[in-house]
């Protein structure tokens, strides 16, 4: 609360800076609060994948290069699977072959209900058979050398094994058409979502083995920080707090979101990994940022706090133009802190609170200016 309490006297403070006049004077402050850690890190996508080959073949089609944009679904990279095709239709025909036996099992199973070969006659005809179906078989039933009941069950049995066969023989086949066509979508890399090609590593006509990558594809719409943070700056963040990252790209400073904390540090570097989202359009992935993690184990600090267009630079010294009782500048060398929201930054050495200094020194000041020259061409106008 007092953190916020202070970044927001920080912003009302830069708001009247800016509405400030050149050569307006400024009382010097001063911020108390907890200071930061310049983290470095890299901006990533905030999704990727790599497409990696599942299965040995030749590239047939590759969508485009590098940075061309793709919409979800659609294809980017195929493999020849014509050898698949041929496989496929092959499995067909052994799949109908099976099915026919499926269904020739099932027939025979039927008639052994209906009529079965236990009661059908042996060959011949006239007197030997019509002797045979009225004495000789009643008289070996009765004699206990054939039981057509025993007979009859075994050939039921034998049909339903058939069929049980021949249902096992097309689940196989089934199955077999199932693994085919998994390899058939293997062959072909599909977009997850909206997003572009940010490096590939095949060309049409390569020849690609299980496991070589393809390409990489990202949604680079939105973007993240990622930073390892130490360990002893992780009680002081939470998801969703607010904190400021410095591009490396015209040192622009831009607001970024705690999105993810990883629940585990480094067991080797004792870091915790953190992703921070960036604001739409303000970066590029790969490029170097410096995220500004504050240490609340640290003691606090003390220090004076100056608009950043107070500062003059002399060679590579940074100095600002100091006011006395009679409003006359004077040069001073300063030593300079990290900076702050709002357009300010903090002074290590070389000034002190409640000192009047020029908040925007207007051009061709120098040392022994006095604010009366400022005032007189205002009050001639």
């Amino acid at each position: 609360m007092v953190r916020g309490l202070l970044v927001a006297s920080v912003v009302l403070a830069a708001q009247a800076i800016v509405a400030a006049p050149p050569g307006s004077e400024f009382v010097v402050k001063q911020a108390e609060g907890a200071p930061t850690v310049a983290v470095g890190g890299t901006v990533i996508p905030y999704k990727e994948v790599t497409f990696a080959a599942q299965l040995p073949g030749r590239v047939k089609y590759l969508a485009g290069i590098e940075g061309d944009a793709f919409k979800k679904s659609d294809l980017l990279v195929s493999l020849d699977d014509r050898e698949l095709l041929a496989n496929r239709q092959a499995l067909l025909a052994q799949m109908q072959s099976a099915d026919a036996a499926l269904r020739n099992a099932g027939m025979q199973y039927n008639r052994e209900i209906f009529a079965p070969r236990s009661r059908t006659p042996p060959g011949g005809m006239g007197i030997p058979n019509l002797f045979d179906q009225m004495f000789t078989r009643p008289m070996e039933d009765f004699m206990g050398e054939r039981s057509r009941g025993a007979e009859l069950s075994a050939d039921l049995y034998s049909s339903g094994t058939q069929i049980e066969q021949a249902r096992s023989a097309l689940m196989r086949l089934q199955a077999e058409l199932q693994a085919l066509d998994s390899k058939l979508r293997d062959a072909r890399s599909i977009a997850p979502f909206d997003g572009v090609i940010v490096k590939k590593f095949i060309e049409v006509g390569d020849t690609v083995q299980p496991g070589q990558p393809l390409l990489n594809y990202a949604d680079i719409q939105y973007l993240q920080v990622e930073v390892d943070v130490p360990a002893r700056l992780r009680p002081g963040l939470r998801e969703g707090v607010m904190l400021h990252a410095e591009l490396d790209v015209n040192h622009q400073r831009v607001p970024v979101r705690v999105a993810q904390i990883f629940p585990m540090a480094d067991p080797q570097r004792h870091t915790v990994k953190i992703k921070l989202d960036l604001p739409q359009g303000v970066s590029e992935p790969g490029m170097y940022a410096k995220v500004l993690v504050p240490d609340f184990q640290a003691p606090a600090r003390t220090n004076p706090v100056i608009p950043e267009s107070a500062i003059r630079y002399n060679g590579s010294l940074p100095g600002v133009y100091v006011l006395d009782e009679q409003g006359n500048a004077e040069l001073r060398l300063i030593r300079v802190g990290e900076p702050l929201p709002g357009g300010l930054i903090t002074v290590l050495s070389g000034l002190r609170p409640d000192e009047r200094i020029l908040a925007d020194p207007p051009p061709g000041v120098a040392a022994g200016w006095s604010t009366q020259q400022q005032r007189q061409p205002d009050a001639d106008r």
